[in-house]
């Protein structure tokens, strides 16, 4: 278990998360696409984000999510929902525009392919966990997905990532000689090191423009530092 939070369990994946059941399907908010909408009201399964007016914010945040199925729900939805708050657009990229599920049986629809995601048109870059056969495993192993991850490094653009998410950057080797965090078990902080990375056992760690945290728990400290690293590099 890592420091703090030592009360809570880790049930499978990247521990605590959402209830247990059937849950909707989260789709983007899409204001221009009539049929788009009156598909959505026809559909209870469907959780339509209508109620967010995003890229409106202050900030203009522009979020690319690098995901696939067998997400960790928490560290997809609590950022994703945290960015929309500030007005950004946030852009789930998925192996194929089937929807995936979350660990705890929440449903994305993403809004395109990691082939076809261009890392200039995005100013974070947001990588949550999952299972570890699951999304991060998929995620770490896409050429695509690990190429976007060094442009962005490149870039000194931010990145934010959260349990096994650290995975992607391990495996597009722009860890050396940074300091980040992972969830702790499941070879995650191995591989980090094989990487020249050096891991820390701390609810979050900020190194130039990286944040990394490890699991659900550690969310609320994740989200601020990731919020405070866009807002001090004025990326959009």
């Amino acid at each position: 278990m890592p420091k703090g939070n030592r009360n809570l369990g880790s049930p499978g994946g990247c521990g605590p998360g959402l209830a247990s059941g059937p849950q909707p399907v989260m789709r983007a908010p899409d204001h221009t696409s009539p049929r788009r909408a009156r598909a959505s009201r026809s559909s209870l399964r469907d959780m339509q984000l209508t109620g967010i007016q995003s890229g409106a914010g202050a900030l203009g945040i522009r979020t690319l999510v690098l995901t696939a199925d067998k997400f960790e729900d928490l560290e997809l939805i609590v950022p994703y929902f945290r960015l929309l708050e500030e007005g950004g657009v946030v852009d789930i990229a998925a192996p194929t525009m089937e929807e995936i599920s979350g660990e705890h049986g929440y449903r994305v629809a993403p809004d395109l392919l990691i082939t076809d995601a261009d890392p200039d048109q995005y100013g974070l870059l947001l990588v949550p966990g999952g299972f570890p056969d699951g999304a991060p495993a998929t995620v770490r192993d896409i050429p695509d997905a690990q190429a976007i991850a060094r442009s962005f490094f490149a870039s000194n653009k931010p990145v934010a990532a959260i349990c096994h998410g650290p995975w992607l950057l391990a495996a597009a080797d722009v860890v050396r000689g940074r300091r980040l965090t992972s969830y702790w078990q499941d070879g995650v902080p191995e591989d980090v090191r094989a990487a020249g990375g050096e891991w820390e056992d701390a609810p979050v760690v900020v190194d130039g423009n990286l944040v990394t945290s490890r699991w659900p728990p550690d969310i609320p400290v994740f989200t601020e530092q990731m919020m405070r690293l866009v807002r001090t590099s004025g990326s959009r």
